[in-house]
């Protein structure tokens, strides 16, 4: 039996029994782990100690577990909690945000397959949801940041129609077929959604590390990744209405 031993983020969680979690874990180094911590309710001197601090939601931990090929979960030995991120459960918005970042990589990361850029960019956003005034931005550099690991990066420079370098024009369309932008009044399927130049400049702005931007334009380029992502996966998560409906 292969076992596991990483740093990890509760991205989901749920009540299995009266003394045992079923639990979906993003580690760093062996991707989206669903695994079985048996006795994880338990108060008995024992699983306390095999789970230290307690497995809750959004909380990252140092994990040990065994897998094997015949079983969908894996069992989930031992669990020291190392950062709960307090100032999630005590933030609507925050704990809004975080839901959505952590369903955004269960809908989109595959079990077992290594992401740990994405598990670092959680891990940031997590922290950077203190800050009410950067959160925006975390959030946008985060979902880039998931896109990017999974092969899903926006084509920022040229037109994914005509395939030549993107005009600088007041408003572009962005085809999530493509998975680009395209120049306005082109051949852009009736698909496709209307972008404001602006957002386009936001989005390649944070592409080259560049973290400044108006609230505004931040908070469309979100709403636009969001959409996208929500395209990707053909269906819309409940957590993503507190972007697509931001103002």
């Amino acid at each position: 039996m292969p076992r596991i031993k990483d740093q990890a983020i509760c991205i989901r969680l749920i009540d299995f029994s009266e003394s045992s979690q079923v639990v979906a874990l993003l580690t760093e180094q062996h991707g989206l782990v669903r695994g079985l911590a048996k006795g994880s309710k338990r108060m008995s001197p024992g699983s306390v100690a095999r789970f230290s601090g307690g497995i809750e939601l959004l909380t990252l931990g140092q994990i040990v577990a065994t897998t094997r090929p015949s079983r969908d979960l894996a069992t989930l030995t031992e669990w020291d909690l190392q950062e709960p991120y307090w100032h999630l459960h005590e933030d609507l918005d925050a704990l809004h945000l975080a839901m959505y970042a952590a369903d955004a990589a269960h809908a989109m990361l595959a079990e077992h397959d290594p992401h740990p850029e994405v598990f670092t960019a959680l891990g940031a956003l997590f922290e950077r949801l203190e800050n009410r005034e950067g959160r925006d931005m975390a959030l946008l550099c985060y979902q880039w940041s998931l896109l990017d690991a999974c092969g899903y990066r926006p084509q920022l420079e040229e037109d994914v129609v005509t395939n030549e370098p993107l005009e600088k024009r007041s408003s572009y369309h962005f085809d999530p077929h493509l998975g680009g932008f395209a120049a306005e009044g082109g051949a852009a399927p009736d698909s496709a959604w209307g972008v404001r130049r602006a957002t386009l400049e936001q989005l390649q702005a944070v592409a080259a590390g560049d973290e400044n931007g108006s609230q505004e334009a931040v908070r469309r380029a979100n709403r636009l990744l969001c959409a996208y992502l929500r395209a990707l996966l053909d269906r819309q998560l409940p957590t993503m209405a507190r972007v697509l409906n931001q103002g």
